[in-house]
């Protein structure tokens, strides 16, 4: 699903898109017609423009990952500002690239995104774990909390480390697959939405470290 107020450039992702062999299923031009669009076209992947009409792209991730948790957002503005990038994070989105980007850099996102990997523009990334490391303040384990498996712990650290499931599965000998599978039991558990909330988790515990 592609949503931009400008239609020229709605149109041009969404016929990038299209010509790559990916499904446009809804296009929408504001943050009400996406809101509308959603629930019947149930996109694997949202292309969002944080600056559309009201509601705005934050609150559009917002409402469509509490709706279904499984979507992805790739945000796709023309604005690389700190506060934008932190806020569309916070609320759900998967990944955040300038409109710089080039067709490629598009293509690919979208492909890692739909895969569960966390895609930024260049510099972006470090940004988004620099914060949730600062915000951190490393709490005791809570022993309610729900246990992981010492398979899941093993790829949780690696998720903190950002790396994509195909060097993770690469890595321990496992397929795509079963990582995607792991990754997914780990969310569950912890009742998060994506990777990026899963890193963070990791971040607090120091698992990024190990």
């Amino acid at each position: 699903m592609v949503v931009d107020d400008h239609p020229l450039w709605r149109d041009a992702v969404e016929r990038d898109l299209a010509a790559a062999g990916l499904d446009v299923v809804a296009v929408a031009a504001d943050g009400r017609e996406a809101l509308a669009r959603f629930p019947a076209a149930r996109p694997q992947v949202v292309v969002l423009d944080l600056q559309i009409p009201a509601p705005d792209g934050v609150e559009v991730t917002t409402e469509i990952v509490r709706q279904d948790p499984s979507v992805r957002v790739l945000i796709l503005s023309a604005s690389g500002e700190h506060a934008d990038v932190l806020a569309a994070v916070k609320a759900g989105a998967t990944g955040y690239l300038v409109k710089s980007a080039s067709r490629e850099e598009l293509l690919t996102a979208v492909r890692r995104v739909a895969d569960g990997d966390p895609v930024f523009t260049a510099g972006l990334a470090g940004l988004v774990l620099g914060e949730f490391q600062r915000i951190s303040d490393a709490p005791t384990p809570d022993p309610s909390e729900p246990r992981l498996t010492e398979r899941e712990t093993e790829v949780l650290k690696m998720v903190a480390k950002g790396l994509s499931y195909r060097q993770i599965a690469d890595r321990l000998v496992l397929s795509h697959r079963t990582v995607q599978n792991h990754v997914q039991n780990t969310l569950t558990k912890l009742q998060m939405h994506n990777r990026v909330e899963l890193t963070r988790y990791a971040i607090e515990r120091g698992l990024d470290a190990e």
